[in-house]
């Protein structure tokens, strides 16, 4: 074994013991060396979205255990490496660094016709050319035109959903990826964007896979309707035979009954590797009116959050709106400064974003020349309005995890290593603190644990601040953030 190999190795043990046993499997099992050189490493790993996720998560942790063997190792670079793969009905695909597919045509012995949409009273049918049985019959939710991956913009806070998203619309049927993928945000931060951006992605693939989008409410709707009818046999027979589920807003599915039949469909798809693809307003493990049995088939894929987009982003955003904008009035001209203004002082979300950009639209069609005093009277609704923040368990958890470099699915396992237990504890006393949550609904936001672990939690943090400083000063740092 080369020098090279040798230092990866440990490197690898070192990470797997600092991550822990599940994460590391997850996420670096498929880690491989590709090349070295005297300070530069190259690591492969077999999808874009692998390479993304390790790229936002974990380069910096990898480059110091580098750095750490060996001192020479300046900086390392994650790629993606060339892979292939056959088998009965599905096509052989190159990876590069830049791309999960190659572009070859599939090889697949019977060609579909691509699904036709159809618009009727109030629904939407995804209806599949006659020759299919019935059961290709599947009703779905309308699809916006204007939700593709083309006009979604990509920034530091949606780039891993983003690659992940594209993954799984550019697999076809020839591929599981990532399954539950569970995509969940605050509202406002592009969910419905990109999940319709996947269905429209994947129904105009070479292998014509049998896509279904959804929301949560029209589900139960739709079932609803299918009890009324005795026609709930095929509705649950008509969504068996799918390719991809798509569904969003599933903090609203509602009723015993309809939870027990999402189950069904849920563990059926799972089970025969049909890919599932759900969004939420939070992460599946804070969905408490869900079934215990289809949160914990939603934890068992891989979670992603949509966070607030940056000043860059908003300012992007901005500008394809105005772009798209001039399309259609080539008169049309907001200048640069009012852009950057605006994505300035408009920070919650990107639909706030486009209504203060919607507002300029109007106004500038009888007052051309806007000033930014004017602009700030026109939206300072939007800007710092309301009461202050209301603080999240979701919010704490997520910028404790990220200073203490933990993921937010361990804060809430049961592992007890030292570095887990420390921030766990910590961020169920910020919980506490800046939160009108009562222990036992915290210890639940921290994987089901009983309240009595939560008030020890507390205590224990407030005994510890009393007798150290730098602790009382790290707390107050994490307050900031989590405000701000």
């Amino acid at each position: 074994m080369n020098r090279s190999n040798q230092v990866f190795d440990r490197v690898t043990a070192r990470l797997k013991a600092q991550v822990g046993p599940e994460v590391f499997t997850s996420w670096f099992g498929r880690l491989k060396l590709q090349s070295a050189s005297k300070s530069v490493v190259r690591l492969s790993v077999p999808t874009a979205f692998l390479k993304s996720w390790i790229n936002n998560k974990y380069l910096d942790q990898i480059t110091a255990l580098f750095g750490e063997e060996d001192a020479d190792i300046l900086k390392v670079e994650i790629v993606v490496r060339s892979a292939t793969r056959a088998s009965p009905g599905v096509i052989t695909t190159a990876s590069t660094s830049d791309a999960a597919n190659s572009g070859h045509p599939p090889a697949v012995s019977k060609r579909r016709e691509p699904p036709v949409m159809v618009k009727g009273a109030g629904a939407h049918f995804t209806a599949f050319p006659k020759g299919h049985q019935a059961a290709n019959s599947v009703i779905g939710s309308p699809l916006d035109p204007r939700y593709t991956f083309e006009s979604y913009v990509e920034g530091t806070s949606n780039r891993v959903a983003l690659a992940a998203a594209k993954t799984i619309a550019e697999a076809g049927t020839g591929s599981v990826r990532f399954n539950p993928l569970f995509i969940h945000s605050n509202v406002g931060l592009g969910k419905t964007h990109l999940l319709q951006a996947i269905a429209a992605a994947a129904s105009r693939h070479a292998r014509n896979p049998r896509v279904v989008y959804l929301t949560a409410e029209y589900f139960m709707w739709r079932f609803a309707t299918a009890i009324r009818d005795n026609d709930a046999l095929s509705f649950k027979e008509s969504l068996r035979n799918i390719d991809l589920l798509v569904i969003d807003d599933m903090q609203f599915l509602q009723g015993k009954s309809i939870q027990h039949e999402f189950c069904h469909l849920l563990n059926m798809l799972l089970d025969s590797a049909r890919q599932v693809v759900v969004a939420a307003d939070r992460a599946p493990w804070e969905l408490e009116s869900l079934d215990p049995r289809v949160r914990s088939r939603l934890q068992g894929g891989v979670a992603i959050e949509i966070e607030a987009p940056d000043y860059e982003m908003r300012l992007n955003m901005l500008r394809q709106r105005l772009a798209a904008a001039q399309i259609e009035d080539g008169t049309l001209d907001i200048g640069e400064d009012i852009l950057a203004h605006v994505a300035q002082n408009i920070t919650a979300s990107g639909r706030e974003l486009e209504g203060a950009f919607n507002q300029l639209l109007f106004r500038r069609s009888f007052e051309p020349n806007l000033t930014l005093e004017r602009v700030d009277q026109l939206l300072g609704h939007l800007v710092n309005a309301g009461e202050p923040k209301r603080v999240r368990i979701e919010d704490i958890q997520r910028v404790v995890s990220r200073h203490y470099n933990v993921s937010r699915q361990e804060l809430v396992s049961d592992r007890r290593t030292r570095v887990i237990v420390k921030p766990r504890q910590i961020a169920m006393y910020l919980a506490k603190t800046m939160t009108p949550r009562s222990f036992p609904e915290i210890g639940r936001r921290f994987g089901g644990r009983d309240h009595t672990t939560v008030l020890h939690a507390v205590r224990k943090i407030e005994g510890l601040i009393n007798g150290d400083t730098k602790l009382g000063h790290e707390i107050e740092l994490l307050k900031r953030l989590i405000i701000e």
